[in-house]
């Protein structure tokens, strides 16, 4: 398998938004209990997702859970961006997210062919 630069971009993406929902858990306005489980819960339920349904070697082969996956995971990590992160810095995360998926599917590295198998 060979990797291109929108691979590397995808990981540090993918590692970024986990980072920023443990930090968005940890940030909750509430109790320290539910700072505890929503820290560590929220980045662990967003892996066990993205292995399960968007990894390179995900368990289930579904384009469209693969997709939705990807948008449900990385779509809350921006929100978490933005609870977290100064508005600048957390437009930066939202961009970044965006080209790096859509490259996925289009352009000189996608990786996916919409409507191929």
């Amino acid at each position: 398998m060979d990797v291109n630069a929108n691979d590397v971009v995808a990981f540090l993406v993918e590692l970024v938004v986990l980072v920023l929902l443990a930090w968005a858990g940890f940030a909750a306005d509430t109790s320290l209990w539910l700072r505890l489980v929503l820290g560590i819960g929220l980045p662990l339920a967003a892996a066990v997702l993205w292995g399960l349904f968007a990894a390179p070697r995900a368990r289930v082969k579904s384009p469209p859970l693969q997709l939705l996956t990807k948008l449900v995971v990385l779509g809350t990590g921006v929100v978490a961006g933005f609870l977290v992160l100064p508005v600048v810095w957390a437009v930066v995360v939202a961009v970044v997210v965006v080209v790096n998926l859509a490259l996925m599917y289009v352009g000189p590295f996608a990786r996916v062919r919409m409507g191929s198998r």
